[in-house]
């Protein structure tokens, strides 16, 4: 449902270039779900695929979601809710600006790129990558009590999932 929920936000946000609910969405089912949470994360990359076509531009996002489950799952459980109000947000934030960063790898292995074209195609999308982790800083402040509403829903019973 989850992995359907953030394909759907995408496309309904594709007009919109590099604003989606993607980010924030990731965080709130890795924060409530954890491990079980890459399900949700590669139904996501399957559908899109299955959309765009399993072409070259695909394959970095086998990895570059799974960068910010990784870090949300660094976040100790434990950790004060006045904290996760701010972290959540910039964690969200960082992964945006990061995007060409993180998907630089890929595009560098399957085009030959060396590492002054890697920059160039780093420098040519950071005006992406701004729009990018901008629009997920300020949806991040949603992840805190998005998150917060699932684990009561969940957690006591009053859905099934």
């Amino acid at each position: 449902m989850f992995g359907s929920l953030m394909f759907c936000s995408k496309q309904i946000m594709a007009l919109l270039p590099n604003i989606h609910l993607l980010g924030m969405l990731i965080m709130v089912v890795t924060v409530c779900f954890r491990s079980k949470a890459l399900v949700s994360i590669y139904i996501f990359v399957f559908l899109e695929g299955l959309l765009g076509g399993f072409s070259l531009w695909w394959i970095p996002y086998l990895y570059v979601w799974t960068v910010l489950w990784g870090i949300t799952m660094l976040i100790p459980k434990r950790t004060p809710n006045m904290a996760k109000m701010v972290i959540y947000p910039i964690i969200c934030a960082l992964h945006g600006f990061a995007f060409g960063i993180l998907y630089s790898p890929g595009q560098a292995l399957l085009f030959g790129l060396n590492l002054e074209g890697t920059i160039a195609w780093i420098i040519t999308g950071l005006p992406y990558d701004a729009i990018h982790g901008t629009s997920n800083f300020i949806t991040g402040f949603l992840i805190y009590p998005l998150s917060e509403l699932l684990k009561k829903l969940v957690y006591n019973k009053k859905i099934n999932l």
